[in-house]
């Protein structure tokens, strides 16, 4: 089989319409989170189009497995792969086996607090500057901030309601007055529209819902005009960043658990690690005799 150059970071959807809407109505029925079915589509889009066909078979399973392990994806990403071919060979009427991968113990990437400044300095769009303060200052997923609509936030308390947050759990997540004062501003200045009769917090530019590849693709846009090259997209700008910002200034990791809505504090306690400035000067204050 030619191997095929496939864009991971693009939701493939041009390609074997008729077989993704039939998947996209499969997970609905089933009762998937609109996130969730948002990734699978595009994963599975992406499957069909290296194996060009909407009925793989074993040997293309594991050739587009082999060709998912040589693009050197993390464990997470590859997992989440397996769970939606899984998915799409179940609506087939086939139940596959597809190995799940213990992810790796890995120091976050994270961006410093001067680097999210100049990020901030070069974003010249109301609405997208108003997008990465709610996002940052919340610590949302970028689904999450798809999901919410203008009765989620509470700009006198400084809190937003997350509906949809991961495992369908909501939540209540504080921002502050920094955050609370653009989004003012981007309200006073934003047209009302509903969509499928809820009135979204933000909304593209025609008229529907942002997808999380959008925001992410935004998020990119902004950080490569701030000169910024290292790893890292939207996720790591605002979850892994305010986590380990607050940890490095002292927060307890037990607050950071409770703001990043973890349900296990082990997974908190990645964020544990501080820049090395941090820890240089913590052990010369605390190892002393």
């Amino acid at each position: 089989m030619k191997r095929l150059d496939i864009d991971w970071n693009i939701h493939t959807t041009t390609d074997f319409e008729a077989a993704l809407k039939r998947f996209k109505r499969y997970l609905e029925d089933n009762g998937f989170r609109n996130s969730t079915i948002e990734g699978y589509v595009g994963n599975v889009g992406r499957y069909l189009k290296f194996v060009a066909t909407d009925k793989p078979s074993e040997k293309d399973r594991i050739s587009f497995r082999d060709e998912l392990h040589n693009s050197k994806l993390s464990r997470i990403t590859l997992n989440q792969y397996g769970y939606a071919i899984k998915a799409y060979h179940r609506m087939q009427g086939e139940e596959i086996s597809y190995k799940r991968l213990n992810p790796n113990n890995y120091i976050p990437y994270y961006f410093t607090a001067h680097e999210v400044q100049k990020i901030f300095a070069v974003c010249d769009n109301l609405k997208h500057y108003a997008m990465l303060n709610v996002l940052f200052y919340g610590a949302l997923r970028a689904s999450e901030l798809c999901s919410l609509n203008d009765q989620d936030d509470n700009l006198k308390d400084l809190t937003i309601r997350v509906r949809e947050g991961k495992g369908g759990k909501e939540g209540i997540v504080y921002i502050n007055n920094e955050c609370a004062t653009v989004l003012k501003q981007y309200l006073s200045v934003r047209p009302l529209l509903k969509i499928d009769g809820q009135q979204p917090l933000f909304y593209t530019d025609y008229g529907q819902r942002w997808k999380r590849t959008e925001v992410h693709r935004m998020f990119i846009t902004y950080k490569k005009k701030a000169g910024i090259e290292k790893n890292g997209g939207v996720h790591v700008f605002a979850r892994h960043t305010p986590a380990t910002i607050m940890v490095a200034n002292g927060c307890d990791i037990r607050i950071v658990k409770e703001v990043l809505r973890h349900k296990d504090i082990r997974t908190t306690l990645r964020y544990a690690h501080v820049a090395d400035k941090t820890k240089r000067e913590r052990y010369d204050q605390c190892l002393t005799l």
